[in-house]
């Protein structure tokens, strides 16, 4: 039986990085390089001969520019996009805008070193890529407010798994969320329909270091809450979203009566940093049934553990259905595990939230 293989566009204005791209691409078995454009609209004759599985996507681009290409896209055949764009605080901003308007995955390129960047991010860009073929884009419409690859660590490398430090039931409760692939658009709609006071959330969604930032920035210019990229010794307080930061651990910890978090350096758990695991454990150990977990939306295994460990410590936990999820296979694989209390759809995570106070 042949292979079925994941047709790839690719569409930036370097030669070289179309080239470096293609060559290796080329040496995957999986991957069918369909065609490498300059520019939006060079790519638009391609599309009307083959429709590709994945758009490689670079942002600054002359005569029509990435975003405008991605919401022309979305609006009018859907496709899952990988971003391919230059890791700058302004082009930061710019990509959040394209996550926001359908693409599913970022691949980070610097200004220099670009060819030996790429060809050791190989692994990287091949994983979003299939990561990017397994998912079901289609267009989400606004929310309306509510009414009131090297050895898979674990979590263990950060937070030992004894111990339980969570208080009895208090009045201060706290939500936590973990989400990847299709997570920024899926969070954008559950954040922006949460009432002005809601309780304290934490956030794990997987993204490269300095996004998160401009994420969060987007995110609280949308929403009634406050949403921000998480500090070290920050307070889980109502009305406030906290955002891991690329690149770093969020943990929460027991202050008092209170939640504070903390940012910390450490190797990557099942791949990522932020994990979603590192981020549950924590809440399980130091909150347990004060808490409410949520898994959204996301690529592969990461928070699945973590949701295991928040549903024994006695927190209510809930996952995204499949029919609403751009890739159902974190809240997948907690239901698996038996961590999960309840599957709900996407419209209904807000008011489950809400529910939680």
């Amino acid at each position: 039986m042949a292979l079925t293989k994941i047709k790839v566009l690719l569409i930036d204005d370097s030669a070289v990085v179309r080239q470096v791209l293609q060559a290796l691409l080329d040496k995957a078995p999986d991957i069918q390089v369909i065609g490498a454009a300059s520019d939006p609209i060079f790519a638009m004759d391609k599309l009307a001969r083959e429709w590709p599985d994945v758009i490689v996507l670079d942002i600054e681009m002359p005569r029509m520019d990435g975003i405008t290409f991605l919401k022309k896209i979305m609006q009018e055949r859907p496709t899952p996009v990988v971003i391919c764009s230059t890791l700058t605080e302004k082009g930061a901003e710019t990509t959040m805008q394209a996550m926001a308007a359908g693409a599913v995955e970022i691949i980070t390129k610097p200004k220099v070193g670009l060819k030996n960047f790429l060809q050791q991010s190989s692994a990287e860009l091949l994983a979003a890529i299939r990561s990017a073929a397994q998912a079901r884009v289609k267009k989400l419409g606004k929310s309306q407010p509510l009414a009131h690859a090297a050895v898979k660590l674990t979590a263990d490398s950060i937070l030992p798994g004894s111990g339980k430090e969570a208080m009895a039931q208090t009045t201060e409760r706290i939500i936590a969320i973990g989400t990847s692939t299709g997570g920024t658009q899926a969070l954008e709609y559950v954040l922006t329909a949460l009432p002005r006071v809601s309780a304290g959330i934490v956030i794990v969604q997987h993204m490269p270091e300095k996004f998160t930032a401009s994420f969060a920035e987007r995110l609280n210019s949308l929403c009634q809450i406050e949403v921000r990229e998480a500090r070290n010794d920050d307070r889980v307080m109502p009305g406030l979203a906290l955002i891991a930061p690329g690149g770093k651990h969020m943990l929460v910890k027991r202050s008092g009566a209170y939640y504070k978090v903390e940012v910390v350096d450490g190797p990557q758990v099942n791949r990522h940093r932020p994990s979603v695991d590192v981020l549950f454990r924590s809440v399980a150990r130091f909150a347990g049934k004060n808490a409410t977990g949520i898994i959204m939306t996301g690529m592969g295994d990461d928070g699945a553990r973590g949701m295991k460990e928040l549903f024994d410590a006695g927190a209510y936990t809930y996952a995204q259905d499949e029919e609403s999820c751009v890739v159902f296979g974190m809240p997948k694989e907690a239901i698996k595990l038996g961590g999960v209390n309840q599957v709900i759809n996407l419209s209904d995570i807000a008011r489950a939230i809400i529910k939680a106070m």
